[in-house]
């Protein structure tokens, strides 16, 4: 049996169903190409006869794509089949995917047909779509609460009628891994023309299982799994990629089988989707989470500081992150404020540890996750609540309106100078923060910024999150107002003058250097 397991990613057929508002044709194609470098085998491009956005939206990305093959979405129907072959005869090659209810539920209930009468339309269909390509894939739809001798008759006759891959949904999240591995099993067993065709699986996460009940399906002998970026789709969503990727990548030794995804693409492709479809990924998501790679425990840092694997059976890199994060937090001990303050650049014998980790402690309490630029504060006895900012905003004025660029005017005070700019810029914020760049002399780059309500009804505070990127250092600040504005400048300020006291540290341990000397 072959152990390579084909990657079919629906992304953009069963993952956009689950958006509340559809993607452009351009946001489509821009997905394909990352599925593309991502080196997904098949890519389900969408369901041609459902509108014409989705027609012309499959069209060009049959166009495009040229190392993966596109597929398209049919019932058991002619007129969807055509629509299919009509949007992907422009490719080189292409696989028709169509499919029809197996289960009593949805035969007798949803098509109010007998199971004689769905297993005609179903070979008819297969038929059909093999009049247009070789590459035909069919769907036992609800195949999980099909009767297994129902099913096992289906894939048979599927076989028969030409269908090269034959897919077995838990198109309901149903199942549990023994038992869909069980219903695999079955397949290979009683089927007698089963080794004529490749034996997909697509499983649906409503009890969370839709990775183990694929992983199970690959163990006895499935060999495609299809599949989503950041298992977005109907419900709870489908089998994530990324996870059934790189189980299949760390647990190679146990499973025996691999895939063709390029792994350190995962991250980039998963932001993309994020962004373009306006789904956040949650922080504790496996494989591509904010902390995934994170480690707040105290013990869990010392052993990442002592050896990698301890605590990661894999690493960012393959995946495609940077690095791993140690965040500061009241619960890191020592050795990692060591580590920290030596990766700053610091000796031993530049602090004292001691002193230096209940000041910590005492700051991590107040305000939960440090900075490198507060650990730096600490050090040299620089608080930020004590200490006079280099820095104030005195006034501002945003204008802005539809059609037409925003625009800021401020006052800086600058130590002893006063600094009065203006911008414009693609809105309010960007506007302000232009005006603000222009009255320092400090080259930075904002890296993230969020905003969010700290309170109810229309009066509530609005809270401004940024991270400001200078000289390879990220650092925090934060605002808060009943204008996300004046939120948004506090937070821009905040970071500029913890950059102030990272350039004045800076330089006072180079004056200490020069002493020594």
């Amino acid at each position: 049996m072959d152990n390579r397991v084909i990657i079919f990613d629906t992304t953009l057929r069963d993952g956009e169903q689950a958006l509340t508002a559809s993607l452009s044709v351009h946001e489509k194609l821009q997905i394909a190409q990352a599925i593309e470098r991502l080196g997904a085998d098949i890519i389900e491009a969408g369901f041609p006869v459902s509108s014409p956005g989705d027609f012309q939206s499959v069209q060009q990305i049959a166009k495009t794509v040229k190392n993966s093959i596109v597929c398209g979405l049919s019932r058991a129907v002619e007129a969807d089949i055509k629509a299919c072959a009509d949007a992907l005869k422009v490719a080189d090659q292409f696989r028709i995917h169509t499919f029809i209810s197996t289960s009593d539920v949805h035969v007798q209930q949803k098509l109010r047909k007998g199971f004689d009468d769905v297993e005609a339309m179903a070979i008819n269909a297969i038929k059909y779509a093999r009049k247009f390509t070789d590459d035909v894939e069919f769907s036992c739809e609800d195949a999980g609460r099909t009767p297994i001798d129902n099913l096992c008759r289906m894939v048979e006759n599927a076989i028969k009628a030409g269908a090269t891959t034959v897919n077995i949904p838990d198109t309901v999240g149903y199942t549990i891994p023994n038992e869909f591995g069980g219903i695999i099993t079955q397949l290979f067993n009683r089927v007698p023309n089963i080794d004529q065709a490749v034996i997909s699986v697509h499983c649906h996460n409503d009890l969370g299982l839709a990775v183990a009940n694929s992983i199970s399906a690959v163990q006895v002998g499935a060999r495609q799994i299809e599949c989503t970026i950041n298992g977005i789709g109907e419900r709870a969503g489908n089998c994530s990629l990324e996870e059934v990727a790189m189980i299949i990548k760390t647990r190679q030794d146990f499973l025996g089988v691999h895939t063709n995804i390029n792994h350190q693409e995962i991250a980039r492709s998963s932001k993309l989707v994020s962004q373009l479809c306006n789904m956040p990924v949650q922080p504790n998501k496996a494989i591509v989470g904010s902390n995934a790679f994170s480690h707040s425990s105290g013990i869990h840092q010392d052993g990442m500081l002592k050896a990698a694997n301890t605590y990661e059976i894999m690493t960012p890199e393959s995946v495609g992150i940077a690095k791993t994060k140690l965040n500061l937090t009241s619960r890191s001990g020592r050795h990692v404020i060591k580590h920290r303050m030596e990766s700053l650049g610091y000796q031993e014998s530049d602090y004292h540890l001691d002193e230096l980790y209940d000041d910590f402690l005492a700051l991590a309490d107040k305000k939960g996750q440090v900075f490198d630029d507060d650990l730096e504060a600490l050090l040299f006895n620089i608080q930020q609540q004590e200490e006079k900012d280099f820095y104030h905003l005195e006034t501002m004025n945003v204008q802005c309106g539809v059609g037409e660029f925003a625009t800021a005017s401020i006052k800086l005070v600058s130590g002893q100078q006063n600094q009065i700019t203006s911008a414009t810029g693609n809105g309010p914020v960007d506007s302000l923060y232009r005006a603000i760049k222009q009255a320092v002399d400090i080259d930075f780059e904002v890296s993230d910024y969020k905003i969010s309500n700290k309170g109810t009804g229309e009066d509530g505070l609005g809270k401004a999150d940024l991270v400001v990127n200078w000289h390879g250092r990220n650092f925090h600040g934060y605002g808060l107002a009943t204008d996300v504005i004046e939120a948004s400048g506090q937070a821009l300020i905040h970071c500029l003058n913890s950059i102030h006291r990272a350039k004045t540290i800076a330089e006072i341990k180079e004056q200490q250097k020069i002493a020594q000397v």
